[in-house]
């Protein structure tokens, strides 16, 4: 295999700068970005700037699912990248400002607009920042397989960038309503804080890593990448998995805020709520993670025993949910289980692209996680355009407490925790079906065989 520049001390390893400053670049202020509007923008749309839901769940649908079909594209745009600063590395230096900028704007809620105006601006700049979203999610998981061939190091970058990430979670989810009180009920200054760390850590990725492991540049056309995958449809569960995840994962926090405010009618509880998922969750990564990927030895066993816990949580919470002992513990507890999967798709996504260097020769780290950003994004659709749909046709009223209908109530409960569930079992399905793990003694061959250009390696 041909390589481009080293990193490494002697013997090959990475240093622990580059291995840090990957992990905050994936975790750090652009996460906090990304969890502002995980958590809160579909809120912020209905009950602050004033967005129709059935309006503002056309917008979602829309705008994320173009994100997803633009995904492959940059993918295949990355793959092909010829620069002075490497295949993937350009885009960490030059995407991460005007993505501070189009966020800014997306929470600036300008006042005197139109119905007909505010679903304009939404749809712009919703659009933009999940193009930008885009531009530098891929090359970030790229980056991983080119930086370095060793499980233990691709290992220790992704759980430190999935602790990293609940860190972020923790923070804007559970301090977001105080944070923008803080600033007189603005979201911008918020953004502006997250996004100069964002800017920071992007940077310091751009100086330290290096691209070492990866074939010459694909000279074909994107759909030949495309025919690539056509060709090995087993890797089609694969997808699903990670679309679930992204639907589960995002409906435990986008769908939270409406269920205590609404379902529990009990607004004063949400930031201790919020806490308690965020919690849950950093105590997953920081703990919980790496135990249980001893324990089940493999990312899709211990993906599939995370998820049957989340599940039975999930099924007794939609029955039960209204005793508040039962619903923070339990809550606490799915948040513990699901939140891992944040970080075990990631090792799905590694085996996917080693599988497809062992059949094809080639290196398709932008295209793969491009088509797991297309899988995530799609689940991101059904999460943000499916929860406001629901609402909108289940006769939900924004800012109305103590008077929504049955069918208000009732939708929101599902979305909360049935829809979850659902989730939970398609996902167990699929991995009992993993088609990589026989090919791992093959893949574990061909990494031995690989060198970088510079011959650093042991």
């Amino acid at each position: 295999m041909s390589a481009q520049t080293s990193n490494s001390k002697s013997g090959g390893a990475l240093s622990r700068v580059a291995i840090w400053s990957h992990a905050f670049a994936t975790g750090g202020g652009g996460m906090l970005i990304q969890a502002t509007v995980a958590s809160y923008f579909s809120i912020f749309m209905t009950d602050t700037f004033g967005v129709p839901a059935g309006a503002a769940s056309i917008i979602m649908f829309i705008a994320t699912l173009w994100d997803a079909i633009n995904d492959p594209i940059m993918g295949g745009i990355c793959d092909r990248t010829k620069s002075r600063w490497g295949r993937y590395r350009p885009y960490l230096l030059f995407c991460p400002i005007p993505l501070v900028i189009v966020s800014y704007f997306l929470f600036l809620a300008p006042s005197g607009m139109s119905d007909g105006g505010k679903i304009v601006y939404v749809a712009v700049f919703y659009i933009l920042y999940g193009m930008l979203l885009t531009a530098i999610q891929m090359p970030l998981s790229a980056l991983i397989p080119a930086m370095t061939k060793k499980d233990n190091e691709r290992s220790l970058i992704i759980q430190l960038g999935v602790i990293m990430i609940a860190i972020s979670f923790t923070i804007a989810s559970s301090f977001t309503t105080d944070f923008v009180k803080f600033f007189g009920g603005k979201y911008g200054p918020l953004i502006l804080i997250y996004g100069i760390l964002m800017v920071v850590s992007f940077f310091a990725l751009f100086k330290t890593a290096k691209e070492r492991y990866l074939v010459e540049a694909q000279k074909r056309p994107v759909k030949e990448d495309l025919k690539v995958l056509v060709r090995h449809k087993k890797l089609f569960s694969i997808l699903l998995v990670w679309c679930m995840a992204s639907l589960g994962y995002g409906c435990m926090f986008s769908s939270s805020v409406y269920y205590i405010m609404y379902y529990q009618a009990r607004p004063d509880l949400i930031s201790k709520y919020m806490l308690t998922l965020s919690m849950g969750a950093l105590f997953s990564m920081l703990v919980a993670m790496p135990i249980v990927l001893k324990l089940c030895k493999t990312a899709q066993r211990a993906l599939q025993v995370t998820q049957g816990i989340t599940l039975v949580c999930y099924l007794v919470l939609f029955i039960y949910g209204k005793n508040m002992t039962l619903l923070f513990v339990l809550s606490f507890i799915a948040a513990l289980a699901a939140s891992m999967e944040q970080g075990l798709i990631n090792f799905l996504l590694v085996d996917t692209i080693d599988y497809i260097q062992l059949k094809e020769n080639v290196s398709m780290n932008g295209m793969l996680s491009a088509i797991k950003g297309f899988a995530y994004k799609c689940g991101s659709t059904l999460t943000s355009s499916g929860i406001l749909g629901i609402l909108a046709v289940s006769g939900y009223v924004a800012n109305d407490i103590q008077n929504q209908p049955e069918s208000a109530l009732l939708a929101i409960n599902i979305i909360r925790f049935a829809l979850p569930a659902a989730t939970c079992v398609i996902i167990i399905v699929c991995l009992a079906f993993y088609p990589i793990q026989k090919y791992y003694p093959e893949i574990a061959k061909m990494k031995e065989k690989m060198h970088a250009i510079d011959g650093s390696d042991e």
